[in-house]
């Protein structure tokens, strides 16, 4: 398998010169996995602890990533930073799919449970597949597709996929967290037609980041104003850190900085360098170690264990992604 002529005959941006190669994405897109596991850690200390509505976290999260990275492209690599006018209807576009991903995914949750609408998004590994096969003819053999349900079906064991007899499982949940799914599928396609049409990676973190918050901003703005059951206690002020009975929750607001430039900004940077080496669907399934990476994390910071059937599951998802690695170092 290789990327389309097209894209390979392309020289490589600056910052990914260093990680060509197919064993380089690989390495890269498991560091952006690893990176993301921390995600579910930090929001969880959010949602617990400091009790941020979803959409406001949501929200803060994007909106950081573009305050973070705008001054050091400024200092770094200005020209990084420029939006062209061809740029801006893609970008907002793509910062849109972001959104309204990041929205579904919300949804999902409080409809489903957090196992069962990680099952549903992971899922996407299969929308991948057929989408890269479509547009990229990335064919896959027998024995990769093998692998892909090897650790699909690890990803269900890891995420407690014996909950999905529980009362929340519904039609419109499964509804739901399918299109989570897709949501996820499409922005993973963008990020590889940003890096097609030669656009610098940080550029489109940027940007997609930037437009992603102007809509958090307007989706928490038409909650407050016309609350849905589905969403309650999902949407609230922008300043909810400042309102605590001790005042500014700085404790807080620096948790949500790190979730911005670590695993936001890093992981889906190095996630979006490494479809450059990688077709699409391989990079997606090495991003479902993240559910592995997460718990593991989770049981050293927060005492949190796996029991047998995520062991097992964790096994089969590392089986998987090795398997696939040793089948494409033979192509």
């Amino acid at each position: 398998m290789s990327l389309p002529s097209d894209v390979s005959a392309r020289p490589a941006l600056p910052g990914a010169r260093l990680f060509q190669g197919s064993h380089q994405g690989y390495v890269i897109a498991m560091i952006s996995a690893m990176l993301l596991a921390f995600t579910a850690i930090i929001i969880r200390a959010l949602t617990e602890y400091y009790h941020l509505p979803t959409f406001v976290l949501a929200f803060w999260r994007a909106a950081l990533v573009a305050l973070v990275l705008l001054p050091l492209l400024l200092l770094v690599k200005p020209q990084w930073a420029r939006l062209r006018r061809e740029q801006v209807v893609f970008y907002a576009l793509y910062g849109l799919l972001l959104a309204l991903f990041n929205s579904l995914w919300t949804l999902s949750v409080a409809l489903n449970g957090a196992s069962v609408a990680t099952i549903l998004t992971y899922c996407s590994v299969g929308f991948t597949v057929f989408l890269g096969w479509v547009m990229y003819s990335e064919r896959l053999t027998l024995r990769q597709l093998l692998v892909i349900a090897i650790s699909l079906g690890g990803c269900f064991l890891v995420s407690n996929g014996d909950s999905m007899g529980n009362s929340h499982f519904d039609l419109l949940g499964l509804l739901v967290g399918m299109l989570s799914g897709i949501g996820y599928t499409l922005y993973t396609l963008g990020g590889r037609v940003a890096s097609e049409r030669g656009y610098p990676v940080w550029n489109t973190i940027l940007y997609v980041f930037g437009f992603s918050a102007l809509y958090q901003l307007v989706f928490n703005a038409a909650l407050t104003a016309f609350p849905l059951a589905a969403f309650h206690g999902m949407a609230g002020s922008l300043w909810f850190l400042s309102h605590g009975a001790q005042g500014i929750q700085w404790s807080g607001w620096l948790l949500l900085l790190a979730l911005a430039a670590g695993p936001t900004l890093l992981g889906f940077g190095l996630y979006n360098i490494s479809l450059k080496t990688l077709p699409l669907a391989v990079a997606n399934l090495i991003l479902s170690l993240e559910l592995v990476f997460t718990a593991v994390i989770a049981y050293f910071l927060l005492g949190e264990s796996m029991n047998q059937l995520q062991l097992l599951g964790s096994a089969l998802v590392m089986g998987g992604v090795l398997l696939l690695k040793s089948k494409t170092a033979e192509a």
